[in-house]
């Protein structure tokens, strides 16, 4: 493609739409760079360079001013957004952030999608990567966007991508070599409308894939595992709580690679060896570990590379033990699928602090939940309300319901005695009280260790 002057709109101006303006400036292109939102509240755009014309916030642009050849959309953006809407009408092309970020990247790319696990699952294989000593980048929906990060990456390089089904939606030449989907469950049903569209996105980080190419799914999902026969590329799968005889999964209390045709099967680490809580982490594991063969480490290499794992920031994050008492940051739990793996991560006692924008879903599945592993639950935010009545309907005894997020914090505290955990995982998005769930956890534990008189690091 000549980019050379090309009428480039970028629509959402937060991290992703800003290092596409960059990449688009790089190329030549015209870039246009459109927010409702004012320059007060994102950071770095005037560092972009553009000038009145072109950069353009608080506001709808006329389309038809513009005269865009492209559009660029941010994950965050609908694509039921009128400019958006007027540009498909006119058959002008869409692409994802991510589309244009890998247009011409020559590495090797892991995409890793799934509702849940996504960073954790990133992350590893991230770490994993770099055991190669080749150049590794990990970036896309774990808060590095993909534009600007990977264009002095070569073929020598790994690129490993946490992709949401947002970045998905709209690509069209993006080709992952390994692509992994954890699992499914609802979530984003507000922007998706249905499971089944939900899935449809998902299975999009597979479509341009060839036969050398390498799709890693779960068995013990169903929506997941039937998917592998339609799939052009090869298939391994891998699953937490059966033995399979081709793939990655438990033998015993080992994690084990088996392959049928060669009758091999390959103790890789046992689960006590693993750093990581919860079964579901199995999961993250165990996709981690085929990716990582696949790009070539070896066994042993890997099983020392998940020996030495500790997980991500705001996810299931041990926060400290103050007066006998655990407390767990798990901001990252953001539906109602990830607040019952990390519930059920906990054997102790629990006190959830849990709320804040709901995502279409419905409460109750999660609330019988609630009912056999909570003392006591702390509702907060926009959804407070429906939470509190899906609590009530499942039989949770002790609802606490809060104004304000500090309140919650300390009510948390004061409903546990040594011996408890203390568990922030809301089964909600924080965009109703704040930018982002990592400013949710960040404050969590700076209220903890505030309250606790911890000099915070």
């Amino acid at each position: 493609m000549n980019w050379m002057n090309k009428r480039v709109l970028v629509i959402g101006a937060g991290l992703s739409g800003q290092g596409a303006v960059r990449k688009l400036q790089n190329l030549g292109a015209e870039v246009f760079l459109t927010d409702q939102q004012s320059s007060e509240r994102l950071a770095g755009v005037e560092e972009l360079g553009l000038d009145q014309d072109h950069l353009l916030l608080g506001f709808v642009p006329n389309f038809g001013e513009i005269k865009p050849e492209l559009l660029i959309l941010s994950p965050g953006v609908s694509p039921k957004l009128s400019l958006v809407q007027e540009g498909i009408s006119l058959n002008i092309p869409v692409w994802s952030e991510v589309e244009l970020a890998m247009y011409d990247c020559p590495a090797l790319c892991v995409g890793v999608t799934g509702t849940n696990g996504k960073t954790t699952t990133t992350t590893l294989i991230g770490e994993l990567a770099k055991l190669t000593g080749r150049s590794t980048m990990v970036a896309g929906n774990i808060g590095v966007a993909l534009s600007g990060q990977v264009d002095k990456m070569d073929e020598n390089s790994i690129v490993v991508a946490e992709l949401s089904s947002f970045q998905l939606e709209f690509i069209h030449k993006l080709r992952v070599q390994i692509g992994i989907l954890l699992n499914l469950t609802p979530d984003h049903l507000d922007r998706h409308g249905t499971l089944e569209e939900y899935l449809k996105v998902k299975a999009r980080i597979f479509e341009n894939q060839t036969e050398m190419d390498l799709a890693i799914l779960n068995w013990d999902d169903p929506l997941v595992r039937d998917l592998g026969p339609k799939l052009r590329s090869r298939v391994m799968y891998f699953s937490p709580t059966s033995f399979l005889q081709d793939g990655i999964s438990l033998w015993h209390d080992q994690i084990v690679y088996a392959e049928k045709a060669k009758r091999t099967m390959i103790p890789i680490i046992s689960k006590k060896d693993l750093q990581l809580r919860g079964a579901h982490n199995l999961e993250n594991v165990m996709s981690a570990a085929a990716a990582a063969r696949a790009f070539g480490l070896s066994w042993t290499e890997i099983a020392e590379g998940l020996r030495q794992f500790k997980g991500v920031e705001h996810r299931q994050e041990v926060v400290g033990l103050f007066e006998g008492i655990l407390f767990i940051n798990d901001s990252k739990g953001t539906n109602t699928d990830a607040a019952t793996k990390a519930l059920l991560a906990f054997d102790e006692p629990l006190v959830l602090i849990a709320g804040g924008k709901n995502k279409g879903l419905d409460f109750h599945e999660f609330m019988k939940v609630v009912r056999g592993k909570v003392k006591s639950l702390v509702l907060l935010g926009q959804a407070a309300d429906e939470m509190e009545q899906a609590a009530r309907d499942e039989g949770v005894q002790r609802i606490i319901k809060v104004n304000t997020f500090e309140e919650g914090v300390e009510t948390g505290i004061s409903e546990a005695i040594p011996g408890d955990v203390v568990l922030l995982s809301p089964a909600c998005t924080s965009w109703d009280m704040f930018k982002n769930y990592e400013q949710r956890g960040e404050l969590f534990k700076e209220l903890v260790r505030r309250h606790y008189r911890e000099p915070i690091q």
